[in-house]
């Protein structure tokens, strides 16, 4: 099989596992696990793997002292804030609408930059953030008579403060791509968020009652801990590796697909009219965002 071939399976598994990974997290949060207790063991679990991976494959260990703020905050917006509202939000929405907000972080990441690293927009761009917006509205202010007693709008207002969040450790972590290769950069920072969320989670994580834990909701944690955490970045760093991370990036629009087809099977969830509007929405916004002008 060409390398080619297999970065594209890689890339495809990857999102496949951030699609699932939406049902896995409502199957045991908040009944048998806590958001901030899931986070501590995902982060954990992760930073474990990629040290003994670090075991396997030595490089470069030291950072340049310069760059630790730069590390911190990107431990912040990538690993702590990011998946605590991610986990916490999807708790309280479904996981159609959550997966279609986080197709927001694209867009996010185009005006971000614009800010933060002064990169110029386009016409195309601006009407990207105008659609992306639009869908989103739709979906936060639409209610879902299938999920009442659920508070499915602050839900959604956390998985897309997750998209922001993650969209800003997206642009601050670039500079870093130019000193040190993107396994040392993912190890550090989970290193990093690992110190700042432990005595936050800590003692979350040490109430949960893991005597109540069925064989399902094992295996349910070691899919979202070593699967949708540690074998997902590994994979979509190699994608990125191979074709690039234009190509590498196209592959968000499987995650809602996944992650609908789950959620109707095993959820109970169900499609409507405003969910597709909006799903056409928000694709239309992350495509004009992406789009590279010909040349």
């Amino acid at each position: 099989m060409q390398a080619n071939t297999k970065a594209h399976l890689a890339v495809l598994t990857t999102n496949f596992l951030f699609g699932i990974n939406y049902a896995a997290m409502k199957f045991v949060v908040p009944s048998h696990i806590q958001p901030i207790a899931l986070n501590m063991a995902r982060v954990s679990t992760a930073l474990i793997l990629f040290w003994v991976l670090y075991l396997f494959n030595p490089s470069k260990i030291a950072i340049k002292k310069k760059h630790i703020l730069r590390f911190i905050v990107c431990a912040l917006t990538g690993v702590v804030f990011n998946q605590l509202l991610f986990v916490k939000g999807l708790s309280l929405t479904t996981s159609i609408h959550a997966s279609l907000l986080s197709l927001g972080t694209p867009i996010f990441i185009t005006f971000i930059a614009a800010w933060v690293l002064k990169e110029r927009l386009s016409l195309p761009k601006i009407t990207g953030l105008v659609l992306g917006v639009s869908g989103a509205a739709i979906l936060i202010l639409m209610k879902d008579s299938s999920h009442i007693g659920k508070n499915v709008l602050w839900g959604d207002l956390m998985i897309l403060l997750n998209a922001i969040s993650y969209a800003f450790y997206m642009v601050l972590v670039r500079p870093l791509m130019q000193e040190y290769s993107p396994v040392s950069i993912i190890r550090w920072i989970f290193t990093f968020g690992f110190i700042i969320m432990l005595p936050f989670a800590l003692p979350s994580f040490m109430h949960t009652p893991w005597q109540t834990f069925q064989t399902g909701h094992w295996l349910t944690l070691l899919l979202i801990c070593i699967g949708a955490t540690f074998v997902a970045y590994l994979f979509n760093i190699y994608g990125i590796a191979v074709i690039g991370a234009s190509a590498t990036g196209s592959y968000i629009y499987t995650q809602p697909v996944f992650a609908a087809i789950v959620a109707i099977v095993l959820m109970g969830e169900h499609l409507n009219m405003y969910k597709i509007v909006s799903a056409v929405l928000i694709f239309s916004g992350v495509y004009l965002v992406n789009r590279k002008k010909s040349t």
